[in-house]
């Protein structure tokens, strides 16, 4: 069983940045962001997803804005947040997956290994 730490949550001021790390227990394949937001239904939303040759592919809410990389050597997956906008305001759970084909698919069902979410406040 992969486990994952996500940190670097907080709150900022709309325009303002923030990154968020993440740390696996072992090697994965396609890892990704997703988050809920305050006051949604119990279903987590795409933001970001990558795969272990570095392809990206992101939600259109975020695309130009986020930017998801990550290290193979350390186990770590990043998000750059950039302008962030208080509809960003959300818990932000990182998720591992088994094959990197499912990456650009950028559903939450297809992940069955998640941490435990870090909160961003943006206001």
């Amino acid at each position: 069983h992969v486990q994952l730490v996500e940190s670097g949550g907080g709150s900022v001021q709309a325009g303002g940045s923030l990154k968020l790390t993440c740390v696996t227990s072992s090697s994965v394949y396609c890892v990704g962001w997703f988050r809920h937001p305050p006051g949604k239904r119990e279903m987590r939303e795409a933001v970001a997803t990558i795969d272990t040759d570095g392809g990206t592919f992101y939600a259109a809410s975020v695309k130009g804005r986020f930017t998801v990389s990550r290290d193979n050597a350390k186990n770590t997956l990043y998000l750059q947040m950039n302008s962030l906008k208080p509809e960003d305001t959300a818990v932000y759970y990182c998720a591992a997956g088994s094959v990197n084909w499912l990456c650009p698919r950028l559903l939450s069902k297809d992940f069955p290994h998640w941490g435990q979410g870090t909160q961003v406040t943006v206001s």
